[in-house]
């Protein structure tokens, strides 16, 4: 599950991929606690999603399923013309297993910065890679 976490101060977005699946059964609009995800002291809003064929969360469809909606605009589903309708798929409101992306805005904040701690395990990987690439080069220039 890959969790994108939304910081409305820097307006910054932080991507974390879970092995497991979390905020199970929790709808749109719940508020959440990040400590689950390692960053500790904060909160955050569920402002919607996708599940794993790509089909958008809409926030006033009730339940886990899929359903086919007559819909003139609002969530998945942008009219080229004034007045056009068209039946799209679009997801139910809650995270079920077979949800693939959740989007998280930040209310409450902790003592550090978000930055300082979703970055590090970025920077480090990169780093660690970066490295290897280097002594790699230095190898075949030889």
């Amino acid at each position: 599950m890959n969790l994108v976490i939304s910081d409305p101060k820097t307006r910054k977005a932080y991507s974390i991929n879970t092995e497991k699946p979390v905020f199970i059964g929790k709808k749109i609009g719940d508020e959440v606690d990040l400590s689950i995800l390692g960053v500790r002291g904060y909160k955050g809003v569920i402002t919607g999603g996708s599940d794993k064929d790509g089909f958008p969360m809409k926030p006033t469809l009730p339940g886990t399923a899929r359903k086919m909606l007559f819909m003139a605009g609002g969530v998945g589903y942008r009219p080229k013309e004034r007045g056009m309708r068209k039946r799209k798929r679009i997801r139910g409101n809650t995270i079920a297993e077979d949800i693939h992306q959740v989007n998280i805005k930040v209310t409450q904040y902790g003592d550090k910065p978000l930055e300082e701690l979703l970055k590090k395990e970025e920077a480090s990987e990169k780093s660690e890679g970066g490295e290897e690439k280097k002594e790699e080069k230095q190898e075949e220039s030889k």
